[in-house]
């Protein structure tokens, strides 16, 4: 939290802007011009999509299902059905809108959980890799993957212990199907978070809300699930194919620690830090009926803030109208943001095991500048965009999606959103002991 010294955000007489984060004390400042830099990471030229070349640019395309882990779930069709656990024979039966799967190098592995927690995989887990060996195909794709996590470990292990591994981790990624947007002529026309509709990236966020819980059931040494998004190479993503990670970790980390140790003495942290702080400097971007989108205070990049304004705490603990509520004004954000602008989305929400409440948030950056030596050295982060510039860029360009009917009906922007729009009812939860 600031001190009394310091204001979170105040504009200087030559039009410098200072900021301090109200939560990590992370100090900001953004200098008059540099806001006019391009926002798009430079790329290559724009080369032509040959005809069947948009399903298999990537390994997580729709014709290379075998080149990831064995498939957990998958949502196909416009009713988006469920299909679990499914056999490597039948993979490319269906497409998938939306799959799910663990990642092939884990930041967390499944040793880590064994090794240092003396963690077993479930009976099911194990006869659901008895039952993926039992198959020509799917001994012969365990093979391979082992094979290639051994070449790149060193380390080589049984084919069951393998299959255990791969099955039934504890870090897995969300994969939708576009790589490319449909009918793209070049391959620098990508499928982004912005370019799904409405419906189809709601059906993304409850699927990895779904996953979140999901995780945390079958890890019980897991204080904390880390939900994320990169989005192109200069945000961290390894392939420039749309999808969400989930990694179970054993502690919280030192931020949610530390937001933890404030709402022991300030239960309304969120609300007069952040919520009421963003309408007191008219920053509010956006809102539905159960969430609200403000630009950030106090980010190394350019930040939008999304936060429920549901009382439940967990992601899995809300409604289905409360994560559409949520899933809408991201979406809409990034498709302000658009599919050539390098972004994280980072989700926030009470861990399981936390005594006081704490809201469902999200969080989306444009990582648009590299922290250098200035930073570095100073530990001041210079910021290409103020936050009022930023709600000023997407109040302008959500009224233009509207009018083009691309984000969802319903969705107040800019001057439309009141106060109350802010306010926060988390700390309506129960508290845990």
């Amino acid at each position: 939290m600031s001190d009394g010294a310091r204001t979170p955000i105040r504009r200087m007489p030559d039009g410098t802007v200072k900021q301090v984060g109200p939560l990590t004390g992370t100090q900001v400042w953004t200098v008059p011009g540099r806001a006019n830099r391009p926002l798009e990471a430079p790329r290559d030229a724009p080369r032509p999509v040959a005809p069947g070349e948009a399903d298999r640019v990537c390994a997580f395309c729709a014709t290379r299902y075998l080149e990831t882990t064995p498939e957990k779930e998958r949502l196909v069709g416009e009713d988006v059905e469920l299909h679990r656990h499914v056999p490597p024979g039948d993979l490319f039966d269906t497409v998938a809108e939306f799959r799910r799967f663990g990642n092939l190098f884990e930041i967390v592995s499944a040793e880590y959980w064994r090794e240092n927690h003396g963690f077993r995989q479930p009976s099911a887990i194990v006869e659901w890799a008895q039952e993926y060996l039992s198959t020509a195909e799917g001994r012969t794709h365990i093979e391979t993957l082992a094979a290639i996590r051994a070449q790149a470990t060193g380390e080589e292990v049984s084919l069951e212990e393998a299959a255990l591994d791969l099955l039934g981790g504890s870090h897995d990624v969300i994969v939708a199907r576009r790589h490319l947007v449909d009918d793209a002529r070049y391959d620098d026309q990508l499928a982004s978070a912005g370019t799904l509709s409405p419906d189809e990236h709601a059906a993304y966020t409850a699927f990895t809300v779904r996953a979140l819980a999901e995780i945390q059931a079958a890890q019980p040494n897991a204080a904390y699930v880390a939900v994320f998004q990169n989005w192109l190479r200069p945000a961290g993503a390894s392939f420039e194919h749309l999808h969400k990670q989930l990694v179970a970790i054993d502690e919280h980390g030192p931020q949610v620690d530390h937001e933890l140790r404030l709402l022991s003495h300030d239960r309304d942290l969120y609300q007069r830090e952040l919520a009421d702080l963003a309408v007191s400097e008219r920053l509010l971007v956006a809102a539905t009926d159960g969430a609200v989108a403000f630009a950030g205070i106090g980010h190394r990049y350019p930040a939008f803030e999304v936060f429920s304004t549901s009382e439940a705490n967990l992601p899995q603990e809300h409604s289905a109208a409360g994560i559409r509520a949520v899933s809408d004004l991201v979406h809409a954000l990034h498709a302000v943001s658009g599919p050539l602008v390098p972004t994280n989305e980072e989700w926030h929400y009470r861990p399981p095991g936390a005594p006081w409440p704490m809201p469902w948030r999200v969080v989306l950056k444009w990582r648009i500048s590299n922290p250098a030596g200035f930073e570095g050295g100073t530990k001041i982060y210079v910021n290409t965009i103020d936050p009022w510039e930023l709600r000023r860029r997407a109040v302008a360009e959500l009224q233009a999606l509207r009018t083009d009917g691309r984000i969802a009906p319903g969705i107040r922007i800019g001057d439309e959103c009141v106060a109350s729009d802010a306010t926060l009812r988390y700390a309506d939860a129960p508290e845990r002991a």
